[in-house]
């Protein structure tokens, strides 16, 4: 008789429970690429940061309400309606105090959720209002990554933040910008990106500014592929030279499903494919600014079957209200996926992190492996109900 054992790293199929439960997402080990500082902000320092700083435009002052109201203002279908929620995020982000307290919490709040690992980004010229130079707003916001990394430690949660520094790309400061993360690039700038509205701001007005970085060595993702399509796509890594690409979920504009079930990429798709590209995706958001129809719909079902590098995001977390356990459970519900798909995607995005090599294989074997083989064991350790009387007969 021969013994039938399952692939190595993975539970039975037949074994109840083997798709996670909400407490296990929790408790896995997540890796955030794509999460934006002044969209993550609790709405009840939204609330606290605008009366200390007189700002007097939110449209409401109960943290409940408020947070109700950006979730619904920023759930429009255009992302160009998702942006102007930033208007007031921002506009209490103009303080050092503020910059700090913002990094503190958003460090807190993402290692209470079980992320190990993240790259936010926030751009410095959005927070010069009140009188900062661009070097006082990347202090304050490591000062404060830092704050949050060592309250994390003593509330038993462990998290690595680096920062990604932004220029906005209607405006002209990108080659400043990147200067800015080069010269912080030892004291917790990770890299580059560019943000903003797509359509008709091409990320090649910026090449001085990435041409600047590769002479650098120096790491950069650019926003391509969430509102405007291909060329954006083909333009940030051809004409740019981008290391990942921010959403790129209209890769998929690229793929061809035929009525048999076979699939056609085209060149563009199969060269982020062979390449490896990681794709910064982010399925809450992309729902809101019309690039997805629905969880069951988004492309990261067929961009992971097709092996993608494909990792999971939360773009903002407050207007989307989500968190990267939110992300994992729709996705679970939406694709059935187990904790081996879930670590599939945590070992993707660190993979894929701007920080050093051996820094990122230690994450990865020390960390994330061992994290998910603990939550995909507990299944051996289910409370049973003892049965009265009763003798195993096997020797």
């Amino acid at each position: 008789m021969t013994s039938q054992t399952a692939p190595k790293g993975t539970v039975p199929a037949n074994v109840p429970g083997h798709v996670p439960t909400p407490d296990q997402i929790r408790r896995a080990p997540k890796v955030l690429l794509h999460d934006h500082l002044d969209g993550g902000l609790r709405p009840g320092t939204v609330v606290e940061l605008a009366r200390d700083s007189g700002y007097t435009e939110l449209p409401e002052t109960d943290p409940d309400k408020l947070g109700i109201w950006f979730h619904e203002a920023a759930d429009s279908g255009s992302l160009e309606r998702y942006l102007e929620t930033f208007r007031h995020t921002v506009g209490v982000m103009q303080t050092r105090e503020s910059l700090v307290r913002v990094a503190r919490e958003c460090a807190e709040d993402l290692a209470e959720d079980g992320v190990v690992y993240a790259e936010v980004r926030y751009a410095p010229e959005q927070h010069l209002e009140q009188g900062l130079t661009l070097e006082e707003v990347v202090e304050a916001v490591n000062e404060g990554f830092r704050q949050g990394e060592r309250l994390a430690r003593e509330n038993g949660h462990r998290i690595r933040v680096g920062a990604l520094l932004t220029a906005m790309r209607h405006a002209a400061r990108s080659l400043e910008i990147a200067e800015l993360a080069n010269r912080y690039r030892d004291s917790g700038v990770v890299g580059f990106d560019i943000a903003g509205a797509e359509a008709g701001h091409p990320p090649t007005r910026h090449l001085d500014a990435f041409e600047y970085l590769k002479r650098e060595n120096n790491h950069f993702t650019i926003h391509a592929g969430e509102a405007f399509g291909l060329p954006s796509i083909w333009q940030a890594l051809q004409w740019c030279g981008a290391d990942r690409l921010g959403h790129g979920v209209r890769i998929i504009d690229d793929i061809e499903v035929r009525p048999d079930g076979s699939v056609r990429l085209g060149r563009l798709a199969s060269y982020v494919r062979d390449k490896r590209i990681p794709l910064e995706l982010c399925p809450s958001s992309n729902l809101q600014t019309g690039a997805a129809p629905s969880y069951a719909e988004h492309p990261i079902g067929l961009l992971r079957k097709l092996l993608f590098r494909a990792t999971v995001n939360t773009d903002n977390r407050l207007m989307s209200h989500t968190s990267m356990s939110q992300e994992f459970e729709h996705l679970v519900d939406a694709f059935g996926y187990t904790l081996d798909d879930l670590q599939w995607f945590s070992v993707n995005g660190m993979k894929s992190a701007f920080i050093p090599f051996d820094e990122r294989l230690a994450m990865i074997n020390d960390v994330i492996k061992p994290g998910y083989a603990e939550l995909k064991s507990e299944w051996l350790f289910r409370q049973t109900s003892p049965t009265s009387g009763s003798v195993s007969s096997e020797g």
